[in-house]
Parts: C-alpha cells; sequence; structure tokens
C-alpha cells in the first residue's frame, strides 16, 4: 500500500521543503507532503489562506481542533479526522475528542458545540443553512467577521481533504500508532492507515 495514487514526486527544493518541515514536527515525513511535493507552491497558498481565515476568527486552537475534527469526520476523511481528533485530545481528552469525531458533542461548550454543528452544515449541504443557523452562532458570541472567517475556514479544509481523499492520501502508521484509542475507535470511515 502507497501512502497515495501519484507516483513518487520530483525532489525539488520546494519538496524537500516539505519534508524537511513535517521531519523537524513529526520525526517522518507524512504521507501530505508526499502528496503535495507534486504542488508545493499551491499547498502554501492554501495554508496561507487558511492560517489568515483562522486568525480572523479569533477562536482558540482548541476551537480550531474542534472545527477540523468535526469537518473530517463530517467528510469522511480518516487522515485528517485521525490527525485532528489526536490534536484535539492532546488539548482536551481523549473523550473530548471522540464525542466530536462521532458527533455526539459530549463534553463542548455551548459555543463550541455551535462550531462543530455549524461545520457539519457547511460540508453536508453549505445550501441548507438558514439565518437561524448564523444566529445560533451570533448568540454564542460570535461576530459576524468571526462567522466569516470561520466558514471560509472551513471551507479551506474541505477543499484541502477533497484533494488528499481523492488522490488516495492514507493516514500514516506513525500517527495511528500514537493515538489514543477513543480517537482511534471513533473514527471508523475513509481510508485505512497506509504504510
Amino acid at each position: 500500500m502507497t501512502a497515495n495514487f501519484l507516483g513518487e514526486p520530483p525532489l525539488t527544493p520546494e519538496a524537500q521543503a516539505l519534508y524537511d518541515e513535517d521531519i523537524a514536527e513529526d520525526g517522518y515525513v507524512g504521507a501530505g507532503a508526499l502528496l503535495w511535493a507534486h504542488q508545493p507552491a499551491s499547498v502554501r497558498a492554501l495554508f496561507a489562506l487558511m492560517s489568515q481565515a483562522y486568525r480572523a476568527s479569533g477562536l482558540t486552537f482548541q476551537q480550531c481542533a474542534i472545527l477540523v475534527a468535526a469537518t473530517a469526520s463530517t467528510l469522511g476523511d480518516s487522515a485528517c479526522s485521525l490527525a485532528w481528533g489526536g490534536k484535539l485530545a492532546g488539548v482536551s481528552d481523549p473523550a473530548l475528542a471522540a464525542a466530536v469525531l462521532t458527533g455526539s458533542d459530549t463534553g463542548l461548550t455551548e459555543q463550541d458545540r455551535a462550531l462543530a454543528e455549524w461545520a457539519r452544515k457547511v460540508v453536508r449541504d453549505p445550501n441548507a443553512t438558514t439565518p437561524a443557523d448564523v444566529q445560533a452562532l451570533r448568540d454564542t458570541g460570535l461576530g459576524d467577521g468571526q462567522i466569516m472567517a470561520l466558514t471560509t475556514y472551513i471551507a479551506l479544509r474541505v477543499a484541502f481533504s477533497t484533494v488528499n481523499d481523492a488522490l488516495g492520501l492514507h493516514p500514516e502508521m506513525q500517527l495511528v500508532q500514537s493515538l489514543p484509542t477513543a480517537v482511534l475507535e471513533a473514527v471508523t470511515w475513509g481510508r485505512p492507515a497506509g504504510e
């Protein structure tokens, strides 16, 4: 089993920079770097947009992890569900991360629950959202600029996951082996772990 459906990318300085960043952060070259090394400028631009939207949202890192875990699990993206479920477990606890991944949202604050529900609605059917859905976010203290920013962030995460999933990205075994049992048991969709 390979990390994705594409062949090995050329080893350009830009691709090497992606690999070096993964090694510095995780200790290994991840499946995402191996895939996106075919288009390093594109992934850098995409992540710059995501970072801009995240900063404008004013959310905490934990809230960002809730958004991504809810987005990825609704989309059926196992790699991002596992990665962000692990990050969420690290800043909260494994049970809360599993609750977000499975959609029960047990243990979330009112605002965090509203964020997770909004992410799922945006992923499932963005044309079905209503003014009442946006008002539910406002009612938790979020302003319209924040709502625009976090919705943009969700949409960009969907784009990233869509490319990864369409091109066969598998979660890395190193990632899977590092995760708490509750997160592993929650993710029952998407592609299995690769080599």
